[in-house]
């Protein structure tokens, strides 16, 4: 994988880059959707490619391991050709599905026991067999097992956490060595900043990262139910530290608004469940506000569901008709709110690109900010 830094914005830490792999280009800032079982929920991929259009989507680990099993992704050959996605796809390590998903973990040293949320079976994650099972999925880009803290965290705990942290890196990366590449392309590592909101401990962390030399660094740790103030501050404290010539990608993150603030400090990747989540629940974002789709003021509102167009749904329907199809719990009305959503989501970091690169990015981020913070 090779990044080239195009643009930074002379009043913000915000860049503008291109990373490249060997499924293609990711012109940065960017979100990717986040496709867990292997399908961003609700949409195929040729709504996916065609209208959303990302250089990049997510899968989860811990998902994908416990269904389809592994051993069906392998015979596929890989998640790319299993779901039919020939751009480039990221696989987290799992390790924030086993904190909040498996109520009774056990986490040692050795990695974490856990039971599985669909029939209870009990499986051990260690750093080793996550970099074999990531391996065997064939993401393009690939993370170190780590521990999420939650929030509120104990400042001792937090320490010891990031430090075992610290040590599953290690054999992630001494596992990955002698572990070669699966399918006929190459795969990156991106070793993850923890710390809980520790401005010492985050700020450890990100000099311990930024040692390995890792081809791009991730920030795990935050947006699980911290204010956001405090996610900025621990996020600006990292950008400091990390490398300026490798990608950043904040992990889970976010509101519209946290992409952009986040975008500020200089974070290039994000992925969030938000944009689909809140469309199944029939929240609509948009550059002027949010919709909730569901409210009666919208009962007789023949207008298009966002003037802006940005994707089909937009223009092809209005905002009377997706609301009567989320009244008789159509599941139409679900996959095009997902669609609208996803599509603000890459119409918002691509234009936050456009503004990086022609100068005037922080004018146009205080003036998103402000708008997007409506309630419509």
């Amino acid at each position: 994988m090779t990044f080239d830094l195009k643009a930074k914005d002379t009043q913000s830490n915000a860049r503008a880059g291109v990373m490249t792999t060997d499924h293609g280009v990711i012109e940065t800032p960017i979100f990717m959707p986040v496709g867990t079982v292997g399908s961003v929920k609700g949409v195929h991929q040729r709504e996916l490619k065609d209208d959303i259009n990302p250089d990049i989507i997510l899968g989860n680990t811990y998902h994908l391991y416990l269904k389809p099993q592994i051993d069906v992704l392998e015979k596929a050959g890989g998640l790319h050709k299993f779901m039919n996605w020939d751009r480039n796809i990221l696989t987290d390590s799992g390790g924030y599905q086993v904190y909040s998903l498996s109520g009774n973990n056990k986490i040692k040293e050795e990695g974490v026991k856990f039971k599985s949320h669909i029939d209870g079976s009990y499986h051990m994650f260690t750093p080793e067999n996550v970099m074999e099972i990531q391996r065997s999925i064939g993401a393009d880009i690939i993370m170190a097992f780590d521990e999420c803290t939650p929030y509120p965290c104990d400042y001792n705990y937090a320490r010891r956490s990031m430090h075992m942290t610290h040590r599953w890196l290690e054999r992630c990366i001494t596992h990955l060595e002698k572990t070669p590449f699966k399918y006929d392309y190459s795969q990156s590592f991106f070793p993850i900043v923890q710390g809980s909101t520790y401005k010492d401990l985050r700020k450890q962390s990100a000099e311990y990262i930024a040692g390995v030399g890792a081809e791009g660094n991730a920030i795990g740790g935050l947006s699980v139910g911290e204010p956001a103030e405090e996610m900025y501050a621990m996020t600006e404290v990292v950008t400091d530290i990390l490398p300026w010539d490798k990608p950043r990608y904040l992990m889970g993150v976010g509101t519209p608004i946290n992409i952009l603030e986040n975008i500020a400090l200089g974070v290039d990747m994000f992925d969030c469940v938000m944009p689909t989540r809140n469309a199944r629940n029939g929240m609509l974002f948009t550059a002027y506000g949010s919709i909730n789709i569901k409210n009666l003021k919208w009962r007789e509102d023949f207008s298009p569901i966002d003037e802006m167009g940005i994707t089909f749904v937009d223009t092809e329907y209005s905002k009377a008709y997706l609301r009567h199809l989320f009244n008789v719990n159509e599941l139409l009305g679900k996959q095009i709110a997902t669609i609208h959503n996803l599509g603000f989501y890459l119409w918002l970091t691509r234009e936050a690109r456009k503004h990086i690169i022609a100068g005037d990015f922080k004018a146009w981020k205080d003036k998103m900010v402000k708008q997007m913070n409506n309630r419509l």
